[in-house]
C-alpha cells in the first residue's frame, strides 16, 4: 500500500530555511499529484504546494508560500522535497505530505486527497 514519510522539520528562526522531505512507497504508477499541507492550531488545513510525481516542471503554491517555498521531485528518486526559505512565525505548523492518484490537474483541496503522511513540526521563532 502506499506509505508517505515526512522528515526535516523542527525550530528554525525567522527568516531562516528548512528543507522538509517525503519519502513515498507502494506507488504503482507515476500518475500521481503530490501535495504538502499544513495544519497551525486553531486554523483549518491550508493547502502549500503541489507538482506532479510523474515529474513537469509545472507547481502550484499557496498564496502565502509563493516566492518562498519550493516544491520539487529529483527524477527516478522516491521522495518529493519542500524548501522553505524566508520563514515566517506564521508558517509554523505541522507539516503533510499527501498523494491522489490519477488525477490529470493539480488541486488544492485536501479532500481530494487520497494517501496522507504522519506530518512533521516545524516551528519558527521570531
Amino acid at each position: 500500500q502506499v506509505q508517505l514519510v515526512e522528515s526535516g522539520g523542527g525550530l528554525v528562526q525567522a527568516g531562516g530555511s528548512l528543507k522538509l522531505s517525503c519519502a513515498a512507497s507502494g506507488f504503482t504508477s507515476s500518475r500521481y499529484i503530490m501535495g504538502w499541507f499544513r495544519l497551525a492550531p486553531g486554523k483549518e488545513r491550508e493547502f502549500v504546494a503541489a507538482i506532479r510525481w510523474g515529474g513537469g516542471a509545472t507547481a502550484d503554491y499557496g498564496d502565502s508560500v509563493k516566492s518562498r517555498f519550493t516544491i520539487s521531485k529529483i527524477f527516478d528518486k522516491d521522495t518529493v522535497y519542500l524548501q522553505m526559505n524566508s520563514v515566517k512565525p506564521e508558517d509554523t505548523a505541522v507539516y503533510y505530505c499527501a498523494a491522489v492518484y490519477g488525477l490529470s490537474a493539480m488541486v488544492r483541496l485536501p479532500t481530494a486527497y487520497e494517501y496522507w503522511g504522519q506530518g512533521t513540526q516545524v516551528s519558527v521563532s521570531s
